[in-house]
Protein backbone atom coordinates (compact mmCIF):
# COMPACT_ATOMS: atom_id res chain seq x y z
CA UNK A 1 0.00 0.00 0.00
CA UNK A 2 1.23 3.27 -1.00
CA UNK A 3 2.13 5.95 2.05
CA UNK A 4 1.86 9.28 -0.43
CA UNK A 5 -1.77 10.19 -2.39
CA UNK A 6 -2.03 8.79 -6.22
CA UNK A 7 -4.47 9.20 -8.62
CA UNK A 8 -5.69 5.49 -9.37
CA UNK A 9 -9.46 3.90 -9.92
CA UNK A 10 -8.12 0.90 -8.29
CA UNK A 11 -8.49 1.66 -4.42
CA UNK A 12 -9.95 -0.74 -1.37
CA UNK A 13 -12.26 1.41 1.09
CA UNK A 14 -12.78 0.74 4.64
CA UNK A 15 -13.68 -2.82 4.39
CA UNK A 16 -12.72 -5.63 2.36
CA UNK A 17 -15.71 -6.40 0.09
CA UNK A 18 -15.65 -2.25 -0.94
CA UNK A 19 -12.81 -2.78 -3.62
CA UNK A 20 -12.54 -0.72 -6.36
CA UNK A 21 -11.40 -1.51 -10.16
CA UNK A 22 -13.54 0.78 -12.36
CA UNK A 23 -13.96 4.57 -13.11
CA UNK A 24 -17.28 3.58 -12.39
CA UNK A 25 -16.78 2.21 -9.15
CA UNK A 26 -14.25 4.94 -8.20
CA UNK A 27 -17.23 7.43 -8.80
CA UNK A 28 -19.59 5.86 -7.22
CA UNK A 29 -16.93 5.39 -4.11
CA UNK A 30 -16.24 9.26 -4.08
CA UNK A 31 -19.97 10.08 -3.87
CA UNK A 32 -20.63 7.33 -1.40
CA UNK A 33 -17.57 9.45 0.66
CA UNK A 34 -18.42 12.63 0.09
CA UNK A 35 -22.25 11.89 1.47
CA UNK A 36 -20.35 10.29 4.41
CA UNK A 37 -18.86 13.70 5.16
CA UNK A 38 -21.90 15.88 4.69
CA UNK A 39 -23.75 13.57 7.01
CA UNK A 40 -20.94 13.98 9.59
CA UNK A 41 -20.89 17.62 9.13
CA UNK A 42 -24.89 17.69 9.43
CA UNK A 43 -24.16 15.47 12.23
CA UNK A 44 -22.21 18.39 14.10
CA UNK A 45 -24.68 20.89 13.60
CA UNK A 46 -27.40 18.61 14.71
CA UNK A 47 -25.59 18.58 18.03
CA UNK A 48 -24.92 21.88 18.57
CA UNK A 49 -28.67 22.93 17.97
CA UNK A 50 -29.79 20.16 20.16
CA UNK A 51 -27.54 21.48 22.89
CA UNK A 52 -28.30 25.11 22.36
CA UNK A 53 -32.09 24.26 22.59
CA UNK A 54 -31.21 22.88 25.29
CA UNK A 55 -29.47 25.45 27.21
CA UNK A 56 -31.72 28.02 26.38
CA UNK A 57 -34.96 25.97 27.32
CA UNK A 58 -34.06 24.21 30.85
CA UNK A 59 -33.12 26.68 32.69
CA UNK A 60 -35.96 29.25 32.11
CA UNK A 61 -38.98 26.76 32.27
CA UNK A 62 -37.82 25.29 35.41
CA UNK A 63 -37.75 28.98 36.89
CA UNK A 64 -41.06 29.36 35.52
CA UNK A 65 -42.31 25.96 36.58
CA UNK A 66 -41.36 26.94 40.20
CA UNK A 67 -42.77 30.31 40.29
CA UNK A 68 -45.62 29.39 39.22
CA UNK A 69 -45.66 26.50 42.37
CA UNK A 70 -44.31 28.59 44.52
CA UNK A 71 -48.05 29.16 46.01
CA UNK A 72 -46.78 26.80 49.17
CA UNK A 73 -47.29 23.56 46.95
CA UNK A 74 -43.34 21.63 47.66
CA UNK A 75 -44.63 18.84 45.94
CA UNK A 76 -45.18 20.41 42.73
CA UNK A 77 -41.85 22.02 42.59
CA UNK A 78 -40.54 18.75 43.13
CA UNK A 79 -42.59 17.60 40.16
CA UNK A 80 -41.08 19.98 37.90
CA UNK A 81 -37.98 19.73 39.38
CA UNK A 82 -38.33 15.80 38.53
CA UNK A 83 -39.42 16.65 35.61
CA UNK A 84 -36.58 18.90 34.66
CA UNK A 85 -34.33 16.36 35.52
CA UNK A 86 -35.82 13.40 33.26
CA UNK A 87 -36.14 16.17 30.22
CA UNK A 88 -32.47 16.91 31.12
CA UNK A 89 -31.46 13.04 30.68
CA UNK A 90 -33.29 12.28 27.45
CA UNK A 91 -31.32 15.05 26.05
CA UNK A 92 -28.59 14.45 27.40
CA UNK A 93 -29.14 10.55 26.08
CA UNK A 94 -30.03 11.55 22.46
CA UNK A 95 -26.74 14.07 22.08
CA UNK A 96 -24.65 10.92 23.52
CA UNK A 97 -25.95 8.67 20.80
CA UNK A 98 -25.58 11.69 18.03
CA UNK A 99 -21.97 11.76 19.18
CA UNK A 100 -21.87 8.22 18.37
CA UNK A 101 -22.84 7.84 15.05
CA UNK A 102 -20.59 11.50 14.52
CA UNK A 103 -17.80 9.69 16.30
CA UNK A 104 -18.14 6.41 13.50
CA UNK A 105 -18.33 8.38 10.84
CA UNK A 106 -15.65 10.33 11.47
CA UNK A 107 -13.57 7.32 11.77
CA UNK A 108 -14.97 5.92 8.25
CA UNK A 109 -14.10 9.23 6.54
CA UNK A 110 -10.54 9.22 8.13
CA UNK A 111 -10.17 5.54 7.10
CA UNK A 112 -11.04 6.51 3.53
CA UNK A 113 -9.00 9.36 3.08
CA UNK A 114 -5.82 7.02 4.21
CA UNK A 115 -6.54 4.94 1.33
CA UNK A 116 -4.31 7.59 0.11
CA UNK A 117 -7.01 7.72 -3.13
CA UNK A 118 -6.60 11.16 -4.51
CA UNK A 119 -10.52 10.89 -5.58
CA UNK A 120 -11.46 9.70 -2.56
CA UNK A 121 -9.75 12.42 -0.42
CA UNK A 122 -10.90 15.26 -2.79
CA UNK A 123 -14.30 13.77 -2.48
CA UNK A 124 -14.10 13.87 1.70
CA UNK A 125 -12.96 17.62 0.96
CA UNK A 126 -15.93 18.58 -0.94
CA UNK A 127 -18.08 16.73 0.92
CA UNK A 128 -17.08 18.11 4.19
CA UNK A 129 -17.24 22.21 2.40
CA UNK A 130 -20.87 20.83 1.03
CA UNK A 131 -22.13 19.71 4.47
CA UNK A 132 -21.15 22.78 5.98
CA UNK A 133 -22.17 25.08 3.64
CA UNK A 134 -25.74 23.37 3.62
CA UNK A 135 -25.63 22.76 7.42
CA UNK A 136 -24.13 25.78 9.44
CA UNK A 137 -27.19 28.18 8.15
CA UNK A 138 -29.64 25.86 10.13
CA UNK A 139 -28.18 27.32 13.05
CA UNK A 140 -29.50 30.58 13.01
CA UNK A 141 -33.04 29.02 12.51
CA UNK A 142 -35.04 29.28 15.75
Amino acid sequence: MPMHFIFSDQVVLLFDFWNVHSPAGLVLSVLVVLLLAVLYESIKVSKAKLLHRALLSFPRKLSQQLIEDSDGESVASDLAQSHATSRWFLCHFGQSLLHIVQVVIGYFVMLAVMSYNTWIFLGVILGSTLGYFVAYPLLRER
